[in-house]
């Protein structure tokens, strides 16, 4: 069961079907789904995401995921899963554009890795990040993780793997 966590300013909390047009307008915003997996997507794509978030993990237990609010208002998205591209388990987020530049996406970031240090009791937690995406990698440089490797993509570009050690 996907636990509440809290920071600073940020609520981390499961999804709630109510939470749908705000997921997808999150998703459907290229200034943040533009380094997200393939990039942006469909509306019809996110929505679908959206809904396969609770048969396909929380029912099952899957791995954790997180509406991220801040003053009730959802302003982004996390998760730490297992992965086979890292070998481990990952820390994903994205905020809201609204939300960029005052230091949430570090405090997000550091309440999720804290999370997975302390609760689920890993010894690392990865990171991919597209090698464009200065603004998170500078945030994964500021909470310690190291540049493991990149993995070249199909198209060019380069993801970075960092990982941060207890």
């Amino acid at each position: 069961m996907t636990p509440t966590l809290r920071s600073e300013r940020l609520v981390l909390e499961p999804y709630v079907p109510e939470d749908e047009e705000d997921f997808v307008a999150l998703f459907g915003d290229t200034r943040v789904s533009r380094y997200m997996g393939d990039g942006p997507e469909p509306e019809e794509a996110n929505r679908a995401l959206f809904w396969r978030v609770f048969p396909n993990v929380y029912d099952k237990g899957a791995f954790d995921v997180w509406a991220v609010r801040e003053n009730g208002v959802l302003v982004g998205h996390a998760e730490i899963k297992p992965t086979e591209v890292s070998g481990g388990h990952e820390l994903i987020y994205a905020l809201a554009h609204s939300a960029w530049g005052r230091g949430l996406g570090t405090e997000l970031a550091k309440r999720i890795v804290a999370y997975g240090f302390e609760d689920l009791d890993l010894s690392e937690v990865h990171a991919t990040v597209a090698a464009e995406n200065t603004v998170s990698l500078a945030i994964m440089t500021k909470l310690g993780f190291e540049h493991v490797r990149d993995d070249p993509n199909e198209d060019g570009t380069v993801t970075r793997v960092l990982t941060l050690r207890r």
